[in-house]
């Protein structure tokens, strides 16, 4: 993924490549989340017949085509004009699941219309009634499911966009999934005040699943079960919020762990190829989420190169299957891990 991030950065506006590459502080959980995956090696199983290999996976009724989403990642016009649409169309091509954030630079009307399998990302909102319009609005537009930030009660310190003074859209560009029924951008809302009774209100308000992103202490990940939640993301956004978090898949076992099944465990943060993946799927993810990958990929080549993005990490997934011994993710196991 080196060379696409070059040819990335050469597309981007030096300042909206910052955006897109930076992390909070000095980076440090920002490289952790590459260097713990660069740290494991996966130990295969031999003579096993593996014959053809199936890589579907279900997650709440949706049939993916491989254990691979399209993880929340603001501003995609800032990459490519084709914007959050061109992502989708490519995520509808691949069979799989794209989760739109929140602060996406196109109408989730249009993001659904091109017919991909969509979640919808949402940062929690001081106000509950603006919150209840942007999910009933999520849910008109077809969305699937609810993935709900929760490592972020407050905003990172992101010091590249400090240093650059990026701090707004550039006009013409504006989050158009904050619009209120007045058809007014609002800000979004950072909440310190958070707590798992915001979940039980957002429980009350929807009948999508809930999944909530930036779990990392297996604590938190058996009170999300005895909530309710029906999914969580390990996920320390992707190094951008508490810079010197734990990476996210040093995080993984332990909270594999503490759900024990009951509910669906996805992680995201430094997945950069297909072997990466394959030790998530043995430490006991159901699914990964890539993040900058799919920007580097629109910014250097529009949906299509989100496209071929998607199709490199099916392509290596499943190459190490079969050379791992696995005829499908679920027949990884921990042990296949050091």
């Amino acid at each position: 993924m080196t060379a696409l991030a070059e040819r990335a950065r050469a597309a981007l506006d030096p300042v909206h490549w910052d955006f897109f590459a930076g992390g909070a502080g000095e980076e440090r959980t920002l490289r952790a989340n590459e260097e713990a995956f660069s740290r494991r090696r996966i130990v295969p199983r031999v003579l096993r017949g593996v014959g053809d290999r199936d890589l579907s996976t279900e997650l709440f009724g949706t049939r993916l085509s491989m254990p691979v989403l399209v993880a929340p990642t603001a501003f995609h016009r800032l990459a490519h004009p084709a914007g959050e649409v061109g992502t989708a169309g490519a995520v509808a091509a691949s069979d799989t699941v794209m989760v739109v954030s929140m602060a996406a630079t196109q109408p989730v009307e249009d993001i659904t219309a091109t017919g991909a399998a969509v979640w919808f990302q949402l940062y929690p909102q001081p106000d509950d009634e603006f919150q209840r319009h942007v999910v009933k609005r999520a849910e008109a537009a077809g969305c699937r499911a609810l993935v709900v930030t929760v490592d972020s009660p407050v905003f990172g310190r992101r010091e590249r966009d400090r240093r650059n003074g990026f701090d707004d859209l550039p006009d013409g560009y504006t989050c158009e999934n904050m619009r209120d029924g007045e058809g007014r951008v609002r800000e979004i809302g950072f909440d310190p005040t958070l707590g798992w009774e915001h979940v039980h209100r957002l429980r009350a308000s929807t009948g999508l699943p809930i999944v909530l992103k930036g779990v990392l202490h297996p604590a938190d990940a058996r009170l999300a079960v005895e909530h309710g939640v029906d999914g969580l993301i390990v996920s320390n956004h992707g190094g951008r919020q508490l810079d010197g978090a734990i990476a996210t898949v040093d995080a993984l076992p332990a909270i594999v762990r503490a759900v024990d099944g009951r509910i669906p465990v996805l992680v995201d943060g430094g997945v950069r190829r297909g072997a990466d993946i394959a030790v998530a799927l043995a430490l006991g993810a159901t699914a990964v989420l890539i993040g900058r990958p799919i920007i580097w990929g629109l910014a250097a080549g529009g949906p299509s190169g989100v496209r071929d993005v998607l199709e490199a990490f099916r392509d290596e997934l499943d190459h190490v299957l079969t050379l791992a011994g696995a005829a499908r993710p679920s027949d990884l196991t921990a042990d296949q891990v050091a």
